[in-house]
């Protein structure tokens, strides 16, 4: 699965993605969030269902389409600790707003329990450096995520 991931990633071959129902950029988007859910060394429910209803809402999924992802998300994440591939693969297709947004969906993963841990804030910095989105940007996503899960600052 890493290999045919790699392959459409760097081959531009996007056959195998489509006729299987996904699109990489999806499955990166999701091995992100779960690399971000992951990282505090918890992944409850309450930050599955974050990514489910994040999913489902940037990508239109169905709930079904979605826990199929977030299943592969989870495999992919599970098979390697680099984060290149998926943040190239977000790069390279979503313009710079798209990429700030997806950066607001990190930081609602991050806050779904309600606290940031030290690991997810510096996952966060390497993420924004790696979609070239500006601290400010990212700070501003996150007070954003704050306001409506109506944590304080």
């Amino acid at each position: 699965m890493l290999q045919k991931l790699k392959s459409l990633l760097f081959d531009g071959d996007t056959s195998a993605a489509r006729s299987a129902g996904r699109d990489d950029v999806a499955l990166a988007a999701a091995a992100v969030m779960v690399e971000a859910a992951t990282l505090d060394g918890t992944f409850d429910d309450t930050e599955r269902a974050s990514i489910l209803r994040l999913l489902g809402r940037r990508f239109s999924l169905s709930d079904a389409d979605a826990r199929a992802l977030l299943a592969e998300a989870e495999a992919e994440v599970a098979e390697t600790t680099e984060l290149y591939a998926y943040t190239r693969a977000i790069k390279d297709r979503f313009d710079h707003e798209q990429r700030i947004e997806m950066v607001e969906m990190l930081w609602e993963v991050v806050y779904a329990d309600g606290q940031v841990h030290d690991y997810e804030a510096n996952l966060m910095r390497r993420i924004c450096g790696l979609l070239y989105v500006e601290d400010a940007e990212s700070g501003d996503a996150r007070k954003r995520v704050m306001q409506r899960l109506g944590l304080s600052s």
